[in-house]
């Protein structure tokens, strides 16, 4: 069994990859409202899964944690122009309190490579 980690730390690596199998650890953005934040996390989420061999196309669920559901349409707004619509991945979305208050949205990604 080999597992290939990208970008790892002390605490945990950004991506972790398993057979063909992408793991994306939660992913959260910067800027001063839940659109910006979405904006930033959604590139941040590009380029991990470029450098994994993979694409939003390759999506297979996400996870999306709001500090608010009052944000979910804001966010959902950037969403919808960004994810692939012949492949939509499966979704989950609910609220939570984030790592800290400056958190308004975070995404937890899988993917399959190719």
């Amino acid at each position: 069994m080999t597992i290939e980690r990208i970008e790892p730390g002390a605490r945990m690596s950004q991506v972790a990859i398993h057979n063909d199998t992408i793991y994306l650890a939660g992913q959260v953005g910067n800027g001063k409202d839940a659109a910006t934040q979405t904006e930033d996390m959604l590139a941040e989420i590009d380029r991990l899964l470029e450098k994994a061999g993979s694409s939003k196309s390759q999506i297979l669920s996400a996870t999306i944690w709001l500090a608010t559901m009052d944000d979910f349409a804001s966010m959902n707004a950037v969403w919808d122009a960004w994810i692939d619509p012949q492949n939509p991945p499966t979704r989950a979305c609910g609220e939570a309190r984030l790592a800290t208050s400056d958190y308004l949205v975070e995404a937890i990604i899988v993917a399959a490579k190719g």
